[in-house]
């Protein structure tokens, strides 16, 4: 059959599974929001404030259910909004497909009005962009577009179509799409080393990051901690990959990670890194880090073997298959003086807040009590990332989401409307700074306006906190720009978009002002009123080593 362009891009997303799509109109993009009114009945459409908000919003669905999350905006500006969205998806290996609107192929190249060269922008923030100027090119585009941005280790990808070609007709032809299979083969030669290795370890840690997320690999790597009778660390990325809540759990890894945990990488002989790229936030200085032991590391991406560290073995391929081969080869070990150690060290360092006020570590750990792990957590970035991490104890993958490479703030009130739309079943929380709020407020209103309630928790200091804190520590409290010394409201600010709002200064404010917020099954911001030196404890300084990290107690000595 015979379709428009703009008809056959909303016959693909059918193709897809999409049933939900976030973006902006505008001029080049309204054929495609034209053919998407006649089928509004099959694919919700979710009008943003804010073009950055639609990206965030799709990046949301995607680390919420593992599908590609799709968003439109059109060109120009529009386009060029989408971006920083982009940038996030694409630095954690996020599977979405952005599809932007151009001036028509005559145009292009003439400097026409909201023409801008987006394929060429995004080039080094997608894993593949297109430009479709061919309509008879465009349903095979779409198809190869889905199967790039899901396939391997995932990332976004952009299709950019001139509105000319959303015009033309081209014969369409349905296809069924089969879900890309799981690559099966990996090396027998680097599983060998690795169970090698392992089985001749005597203090052996595994450390966690997102790819142990991104492959589904949860219960294989449970097994796994197991078998090899190994302390779990993890990074911010890896959250909930092996459950907070077990034994064996030691905590974050890194700048902020807890003393436990980089104590223990630091001792040990052994590092088995799965799924994770070795971030700077992590590693601290890389030539100390981990400098007693082989490094053993598995993940999908072979670029990321020796990128930042040199290990000592690496096996390349799809995390569940290789822990489940590892799974298989291995045989039950035994390190019980080695977790006698490292539980040691976890009775002598907690983590630990101050009691009685009002605290952001309070406020994630009675939004952990009352939401009994069972929550999405979203999180913006900053100090309110960093206590989301290290206090609410994650259970399962898929349940903390947040901007980690790029540290994007703004990232989490658009990320949390996606994630609600992906799991209405599920509680959605982003806790925010007051700071990163500022960033995309106005996606409350798409809250209000698309009846998705989502929780919005800000815990307000009246500051950038974490820049302050490095101000505090290392530029002799030169408190640069970081002061937010205005009269905006934010609880008018939210009842004004249509949002319930209220605010909590007391302990007992906030336990009973989120009970019922839990309630009310519609959007909701809660302002909680904080000390402004509040920190992020612990921490390791800047080009430090790990096992130099240090809390305020630590300083009080000092």
């Amino acid at each position: 059959m015979k379709l428009t362009g703009a008809e056959i891009v909303i016959e693909c997303l059918k193709e897809q599974g999409v049933d939900t799509v976030f973006g902006y109109p505008g001029g080049a993009i309204l054929n495609v929001y034209d053919a998407l009114y006649q089928h509004q009945n099959e694919i919700r459409h979710i009008l943003t404030s804010h073009e950055q908000g639609a990206a965030h919003a799709a990046d949301g669905y995607a680390r919420a259910t593992g599908k590609v999350g799709v968003c439109f905006a059109t060109s120009g500006p529009g386009a060029t909004n989408l971006v920083t969205g982009i940038a996030t998806a694409y630095m954690d290996s996020i599977p979405v497909v952005a599809i932007t609107c151009n001036v028509g192929v005559s145009l292009l190249g003439k400097d026409s009005f909201q023409e801008i060269d987006i394929a060429g922008i995004t080039m080094p923030i997608t894993k593949h962009n297109y430009i479709v100027k061919d309509v008879n090119q465009l349903a095979d585009t779409i198809r190869r577009a889905f199967g790039i941005a899901r396939r391997g280790r995932p990332g976004p990808v952009l299709i950019d179509i001139p509105k000319d070609v959303t015009a033309n007709m081209a014969e369409y032809e349905p296809k069924k799409i089969v879900q890309p299979r799981r690559r099966e083969c990996v090396d027998e030669v680097e599983l060998q080393a690795a169970a090698d290795m392992i089985q001749e370890a005597k203090k052996p840690y595994i450390f966690v990051g997102g790819g142990a997320v991104l492959s589904d690999a949860a219960e294989e790597l449970l097994e796994f901690a197991k078998k090899v009778d190994a302390p779990v660390a993890d990074s911010l990325m890896g959250k909930g990959a092996f459950p907070g809540t077990d034994p064996y759990y030691t905590g974050m890894l890194g700048m902020h990670g807890t003393k436990t945990s980089n104590h223990g990488v630091s001792e040990c002989d052994l590092l088995i890194v799965v799924g994770a790229r070795f971030s700077d936030r992590v590693t601290g200085n890389a030539k100390k880090f981990a400098s007693k032991a082989k490094i053993l590391q598995i993940d999908i991406d072979p670029a990321e073997m020796n990128k930042n560290v040199i290990i000592t073995q690496g096996v390349t391929g799809d995390i569940k298959v290789v822990l489940s081969k590892l799974n298989e080869m291995l045989t039950q070990q035994d390190h019980s003086e080695w977790i006698r150690q490292i539980e040691e060290y976890k009775a002598k360092y907690p983590l630990t807040y101050h009691p009685d006020v009002l605290s952001g570590p309070f406020v994630v750990e009675e939004i952990y009590r009352q939401t009994k792990g069972e929550a999405i957590i979203v999180t913006e970035v900053g100090q309110n990332q960093m206590w989301a991490a290290q206090y609410y104890k994650y259970p399962k993958p898929r349940t903390l989401l947040t901007s980690g490479g790029l540290g994007t703030m703004g990232y989490g009130l658009g990320a949390s409307i996606g994630a609600k739309c992906a799991r209405p079943d599920k509680c959605v929380v982003n806790i925010a700074g007051d700071g990163c709020f500022r960033m995309n407020m106005n996606e409350i209103a798409t809250a209000v306006r698309s009846q998705i309630p989502v929780i919005e928790v800000i815990l307000n200091n009246h500051v950038l906190g974490m820049v302050r804190q490095w101000q505090d520590l290392f530029y002799e409290k030169r408190y640069s720009a970081t002061v937010l010394n205005d009269q905006v409201d934010f609880v008018k600010l939210a009842e004004a978009m249509g949002a319930k709002a209220f605010r909590a200064s007391t302990r007992e404010e906030f336990v009973q002002i989120f009970e019922k917020a839990r309630g009310l099954n519609e959007p909701v911001l809660i302002d909680c009123q904080i000390d402004c030196d509040e920190k992020v404890w612990p921490m390791v300084a800047p080009g430090a080593a790990i096992d130099q990290v240090f809390d305020e107690g630590d300083l009080v000595e000092k």
